[in-house]
């Protein structure tokens, strides 16, 4: 799970980041905010989720090095979200 912290523009130009991250995965990853889930890797989905400053997200990543990749998700989001 990820805490959103940012607002506004500066929040998107996080997400595209985040998307970019994603994208470099091989496993697929899912993003969910409560009820709401989408691919991680489509920028509309994640925008979709309309998350917040104080936001609960969690990332759900599922494949061959998922384990290797959760991880570094999980840093990218602490440090840039």
């Amino acid at each position: 799970e990820i805490m959103s912290r940012q607002r506004g523009e500066r929040a998107c130009k996080k997400e595209t980041g985040g998307v970019k991250e994603a994208i470099h995965c091989t496993s697929k990853v899912r993003i969910r905010k409560g009820e709401k889930s989408g691919d991680a890797k489509l920028i509309f989905h994640v925008l979709s989720l309309s998350a917040k400053a104080g936001d609960t997200l969690e990332l759900l990543v599922e494949g061959e090095k998922e384990q290797e990749e959760a991880a570094r998700l999980k840093e990218f989001a602490e440090a840039n979200m």
